[in-house]
């Protein structure tokens, strides 16, 4: 820097700026312009950075203040950087205000103590039938899962010992590392490599968890599956997830529910659909045919003359209200067969039958037949 600016103008502050405006500018400037934050313009960046210190440091002290403010920066030694505003020590607004504002604050200055970590949670993947979905089952399910050891409850210490504090990080799980650097000591915080962050070291581990407090087995979980459930509904079972850490809960296991399809019937929300073929007699005359319902075969009456897609409904025959108390519909798609392979009696019988129906037909095929010619017309 071969020219020096004011102080007060590189902390962008005014010459009455007291000492709280003073540090709230320079955090800020401090905080901007880093190196370790710049890495597209470290050596501008790097400039910056020893011009906003050496502002600070003068008028962050009152006596070097009223010495600047009366002599300017070329009197006693101002504008050096030897010192980097106090970096290499613990006074005021040097290093501590630089760990203060990258690393939290005064509580960053402490390790936090390592305190219970709750356990992952699981997730499972359940297929099962329509009719399951529909109303509900109850499901015995084997789950590896990590627990905690019996044999330790979780300590990881053998039988008549216990786990010490860690000498390292004192019981903290961290250890703060200081590096010098161009720009003076710098200091982070780490996991304890000694402890692994647990604040605890085991000096005789358990012989089944080997010091770790946890063992993997495979637990047997029931799980009550609800009735109206659909694909991709999930269960949630409550601390049947992987076992915590310092004395933390277990997660929770999730069921997916996964519904394979099923032969007769498909599903629109909470109803039923089935497509059921009748004769061309049937379809004509009318009657009554047996229906598949998840309840058991149930008689339908079928009306004289229904058409093929014709969709009939049987109440309170679909599937149980996932929430609440009733039940979807059953929807029968109507499919009427044409005769195929007749005889040469049946085959009499049906031109009779046309010669005496004639030019006859019904409502639906005559309006058909009418939008026909007027294409035709155009």
């Amino acid at each position: 820097m071969s020219e020096k600016r004011d102080y007060y103008e590189v902390l962008g502050v005014d010459k009455s700026a007291d000492e709280k405006e003073i540090k709230r500018a320079y955090k800020k400037l401090a905080r901007k312009y880093h190196p370790d934050l710049n890495p597209d313009n470290p050596k501008e960046a790097e400039e910056k950075f020893k011009e906003i210190n050496e502002a600070y440091d003068v008028l962050k002290d009152p006596k070097k203040r009223a010495q600047y403010d009366q002599f300017g920066a070329g009197a006693g030694g101002f504008g050096g950087f030897s010192d980097f505003g106090g970096f290499g020590g613990g006074g005021e607004g040097g290093f501590n205000d630089i760990f203060d504002m990258f690393f939290g604050g005064a509580g960053a200055r402490h390790a936090r103590q390592p305190g219970p970590e709750r356990g992952n949670d699981l997730r499972y993947d359940l297929s099962i039938t329509f009719e399951e979905a529909a109303f509900g089952k109850k499901v015995e399910l084997e789950v590896p899962r990590t627990v905690e050891c019996p044999t330790c409850h979780g300590s990881g210490a053998a039988a008549g010992t216990s786990p010490e504090t860690c000498p390292h990080c004192h019981g903290t799980g961290q250890q703060q590392v200081v590096r010098n650097t161009a720009f003076g000591r710098m200091m982070s915080t780490q996991t304890c490599q000694h402890c692994h962050g647990t604040g605890k070291i085991v000096k005789t581990p358990c012989k089944d968890c080997h010091g770790t407090g946890r063992k993997r087995e495979t637990s047997k979980v029931t799980v009550n599956i609800p009735k109206g459930v659909d694909q991709g509904s999930r269960v949630r079972l409550s601390g049947a997830g992987e076992a915590g850490r310092n004395g933390g809960g277990y997660g929770d296991l999730y069921v997916y529910i996964f519904v394979k399809p099923h032969k007769l019937y498909t599903r629109q929300g909470n109803d039923v659909i089935v497509e059921v073929p009748i004769t061309f007699v049937q379809a004509a005359l009318g009657g009554s045919v047996q229906v598949p319902t998840l309840d058991g075969p149930v008689d339908l009456k079928i009306p004289a003359g229904i058409q093929s897609g014709k969709v009939l409904r049987i109440k309170g025959r679909g599937i149980p209200f996932l929430r609440g108390s009733g039940r979807g519909d059953e929807l029968v798609h109507i499919k009427v067969l044409t005769p195929q392979n007749l005889s040469g009696r049946q085959k009499e019988l049906l031109r009779e039958f046309g010669e005496i129906s004639g030019d006859k037909v019904n409502p639906e095929q005559k309006s058909f037949l009418d939008d026909l010619k007027r294409f035709f017309k155009k």
